[in-house]
């Protein structure tokens, strides 16, 4: 409600009339931690799109159009870089929780940077579904520890901004994949195309790698391993002598990390909530998007460039409009409108007949925005819901179960539509939208006025 505070919106100097670290205004050093986190998803959302374009050519090589394991390796080898996530997110995040943000920070990016290149040598299938799967292994390290990092060094009134940000960047590399891929693979002569496109993402790689070299370590972290002096050092250095962290809500001692402490009384409502939410909002994404040529060609939309062009400008003007949406709406508001949204846009296309093309295209296009909007909140709420001492391990556990749920979406969905047919399973998906809708106006809290420390440790409930 404007003219009326809202609980931590005023500046809250500390005791001695220093700045808190959540109201220090933005500056060169969160652009650049912003910047080296963006790079990474930006490297990301590319390595992964160039796999449509390389997967056709690279078996043709090595199997040929008719080979008889074909189908079996198109499967493994584009569903590696997913396994691989679920894992690095698990792995890398519980290992950030315990050695440090900035170890991962780096490491991830070494991994990611030795698979990119590694698969121009590529020799067999199953070396290339081997380093798509390490490629994912880093990704998921680093989705854990990049919004952890990120979320920790960013100022209150610009945090959604910054950890929603994500999802345009990583569109932005997904769809350049896509549009390299077109020009150099699908229309080129050069049979080796596929390699250089793979080994392109390790140039990016590479270069977020140097840059992240020197990064210091997040300093809620090293306070909340009783490494006070190491973590006013860092706050001096990065924002000057008059800012200090807000230890206010800091108990280091009182509360052990790991995923058990995931599943205690005061925080298991919040870690199923960020899992079921991010679960429900893949599973139809994915599974969508893994067939798409059906879907188009039941709503009169011809798989071809211009419709390809179509789809990709809508997921970035979608993830732009979820920047601002995500500055400008309550986080509780934009999610469950997202997904009423979405489910409506999807029970459109169960029940619109097929005589009515332009309000069928009218629905999928909707869908196709309002999800790429909304998936900005992925990135904002899991490092916002998780105190410092899990925050890693509960972003990464959080990414990992959507993973895992994309995975059996994309698995279940051709069953279904063998079974009962397009329009049922769509209505299925938009059970699945209804289920995240539902979760969310019973459990999301409302962080968005919240400084990280209330946000994580008393952030449950609704305003």
């Amino acid at each position: 409600m404007r003219g009326k505070a809202r609980h931590g919106d005023a500046p809250r100097p500390s005791q001695d009339g220093k700045i808190l670290l959540d109201d220090v205004p933005l500056n060169g050093f969160h652009c650049k931690i912003a910047a080296l986190t963006f790079g990474a998803h930006l490297t990301e959302g590319y390595a992964i799109g160039t796999i449509a374009y390389a997967l056709k050519p690279f078996l043709d090589q090595t199997y040929g159009a008719q080979g008889h394991y074909r189908a079996l390796w198109e499967g493994l080898i584009g569903s590696s870089t997913l396994v691989g996530i679920f894992l690095g997110s698990l792995l890398f995040g519980r290992l950030s929780d315990r050695v440090g943000r900035q170890k991962i920070f780096l490491l991830s990016f070494v991994i990611i940077t030795l698979a990119a290149f590694a698969q121009f040598y590529a020799q067999t299938a199953i070396a290339l579904c081997l380093l798509r799967m390490l490629l994912g292994l880093g990704m998921g390290g680093d989705f854990a520890v990049g919004h952890a990092i990120l979320a920790e060094f960013s100022p209150r009134k610009h945090r959604g901004l910054l950890l929603g940000s994500f999802s345009v960047i990583w569109t932005i590399g997904y769809v350049a994949a896509n549009l390299i891929g077109m020009a150099y693979v699908s229309h080129g002569s050069d049979p080796g195309a596929w390699r250089w496109l793979l080994a392109s993402a390790g140039v990016p790689a590479l270069i977020v790698l140097v840059l992240r070299m020197g990064t210091p370590e997040s300093p809620r972290w090293l306070f909340d391993k009783g490494r006070r002096a190491e973590a006013e050092a860092v706050v001096r250095k990065c924002f000057g002598a008059d800012v200090v962290l807000d230890t206010s809500t800091h108990d280091h001692a009182s509360a052990p990390g790991g995923f058990g402490r995931l599943f205690r009384h005061d925080m298991i409502r919040r870690t199923l909530f960020n899992c079921i939410f991010f679960v429900c909002l893949v599973i139809p994404y994915f599974a969508i998007y893994t067939f798409l040529p059906g879907i188009l060609k039941v709503i009169h939309l011809e798989e071809d460039s211009n419709a390809d062009l179509l789809l990709n400008g809508l997921l970035i003007a979608g993830a732009l409009l979820g920047i601002w949406l995500t500055v400008k709406l309550p986080r509780r508001v934009f999610l469950i409108g997202s997904f009423a949204v979405t489910a409506a846009a999807l029970m459109a296309l169960s029940l619109l007949p097929s005589s009515l093309p332009m309000a069928l295209v009218a629905a999928f296009a909707l869908f196709t925005a309002a999800l790429s909007a909304v998936s900005n909140l992925v990135g904002v709420y899991p490092p916002e819901s998780f105190p410092t001492e899990v925050r890693a391990s509960g972003v990464g556990f959080a990414i990992a179960c959507s993973r895992l749920g994309s995975a059996g979406g994309v698995f279940l969905l051709p069953i279904g539509m063998q079974a009962w047919g397009l329009q049922p399973t769509m209505m299925m998906l938009a059970a699945v939208l209804l289920i995240g809708m539902l979760v969310s106006i019973a459990w999301a809290p409302e962080t968005r006025h919240l400084r990280l420390n209330d946000a994580a440790r008393n952030g449950s409930g609704n305003e």
